[in-house]
């Protein structure tokens, strides 16, 4: 299943030209079960943030009202799909962004084997916000897989540990869950995980994480809008304290689904 849509048409070859060839916008990207969203509020204000900050558009109700039925419209009858909305240049840079919306096939939210994490000094630009500049993520995805890593975790100037490659990192000392704190794209799914753990009493703290940590704590896993992913060892030394995705999965089990 695949449906691809510019502003609720199927793009045009200019339209398509303009995507291949303007490497510029940002989006976001969820999953839909039964016709139902986990945090869509955050996704929409996130939408919103970056539509003002690369375009100066900004996202009122009405635009929202729109933005939502684009989205219903490239669904279609789908009930459960895997759809990401990104904001793109329109035909002038000035102008207000054009919106695509793609849907595929829905993702298994099912954990693999756990993944083994290199850390990288790298900074992403822009941090804060899921923009379309990619290419140097997939180049550390690759570099990792090359040197017999699964993916990579990136460390910033000062030390700090930020976010990987697609996802946010999550640390397990024992005893609370840990939230490093850097500049770094603040994902849905880890917005979510601290609402309901601050709702359902689980210790955490949002802090610094200094890289020469990383090999001291118990536990981590990596999350993002597909799932939690537990991790087996970072920079090759083994985690032994698997209770974190357990942890993490059954706190996302309590996490409420808003209509689309």
């Amino acid at each position: 299943m695949l449906n691809v849509e510019l502003n609720g048409r199927a793009p045009d070859v200019a339209g398509l030209h303009r995507l291949v060839t303007l490497n510029y916008g940002h989006f976001t990207s969820f999953q839909v079960r039964d016709g139902r969203v986990r945090g869509l509020a955050l996704h929409l204000a996130r939408l919103a943030d970056g539509g003002e900050e690369l375009f100066g558009y900004r996202i009122g109700v009405a635009e929202e009202h729109h933005l939502l039925g684009l989205i219903r419209h490239a669904l279609g009858p789908v009930r459960d799909a895997s759809v990401r909305v990104t904001l793109v240049p329109g035909p002038e840079m000035k102008s207000p962004p054009d919106i695509l919306v793609s849907v595929s096939d829905p993702l298994p939210g099912n954990a693999g084997p756990p993944l083994r994490i290199q850390s990288v000094a790298y900074s992403r630009d822009l941090p804060e916000h899921k923009h379309r500049g990619t290419f140097m993520l997939n180049h550390h995805f690759r570099e990792a897989q090359l040197a017999g890593f699964d993916d990579r975790v990136f460390v910033e100037p000062d030390g700090r540990v930020s976010e990987g490659t697609a996802w946010n990192l999550v640390l397990w000392d024992g005893e609370q869950v840990v939230w490093p704190s850097a500049p770094m794209l603040r994902g849905v799914t880890m917005v979510l995980l601290q609402i309901a753990m601050s709702m359902n009493g689980t210790p955490w703290t949002l802090r610094p994480v200094d890289a020469a940590e990383l090999t001291t704590f118990a536990g981590a896993a990596t999350i993002n809008s597909i799932g939690i992913q537990d991790v087996a060892s970072i920079d090759e030394v083994p985690l032994v304290d698997h209770r974190l995705a357990k942890i993490l999965g059954e706190t996302w089990e309590e996490v409420p689904w808003d209509e689309l």
